[in-house]
Formats: structure tokens, C-alpha cells, sequence
């Protein structure tokens, strides 16, 4: 009966530690998005922290409203690539301690 509970332990303790992995190499990795034709560039990690805004300058003389649009637009491609980043290191961190999630 133990035998079992110890080995379910050990899975639960080598998936955090591989879980605990990923989290520091998300930490680590940078993306670099750009939009607006290169106007906006976003900085962010695979964890989906924010780490530089550049705006430039033409684009802090145009309208509010447009500058707007397009950092939302820009943010947005940068947290979806950063989700899908996110995801995939950890799907990768569990492979094979999860049955199905390969």
C-alpha cells in the first residue's frame, strides 16, 4: 500500500521540481515583439512579465486613440506568445510523469 503513495510522491515531487525548471527558464527567456511596422517593440518574459515598452517617436506625435489601438494589438501578440511559450515548456516539464499530456 505505501509502495504505491511513495511512488505517487515521487512523481509529485520530480514534476515540481521540472515544474519549478520551467518556471526559471520562462523567467529567463526574453521575446521581443514588435508592432505598428516596428513603431512598438515589447520586451516580456515566457512567465508573461513586462519587461521594456519602446514607443517611437513619430508615433507619441500621432493620436491618442491610434496609439492606443496599437499597443493594444502589440500587447496582446506579446501575451499570446508568451502563453504559447508558457505552455509548451510546461507540457514539456510534465511529459512523461502525466499519462496524456505528451
Amino acid at each position: 500500500m505505501f509502495g504505491k503513495f511513495g511512488d505517487m510522491m515521487g512523481k509529485l515531487q520530480e514534476m515540481k521540481k521540472k515544474a519549478d525548471e520551467a518556471k526559471e527558464k520562462l523567467d529567463a527567456t526574453l521575446l521581443v515583439v514588435e508592432g505598428a511596422g516596428g513603431d512598438i517593440k515589447i520586451e516580456i518574459t515566457g512567465n508573461r512579465e513586462l519587461k521594456k515598452l519602446s514607443i517611437a517617436p513619430g508615433l507619441q506625435h500621432g493620436g491618442k486613440e491610434e496609439l492606443e489601438e496599437q499597443l493594444r494589438i502589440t500587447l496582446n501578440k506579446a501575451i499570446d506568445q508568451a502563453n504559447t511559450l508558457n505552455e509548451a515548456e510546461m507540457k514539456k516539464a510534465a511529459s512523461g510523469l502525466l499519462p496524456g499530456l505528451t
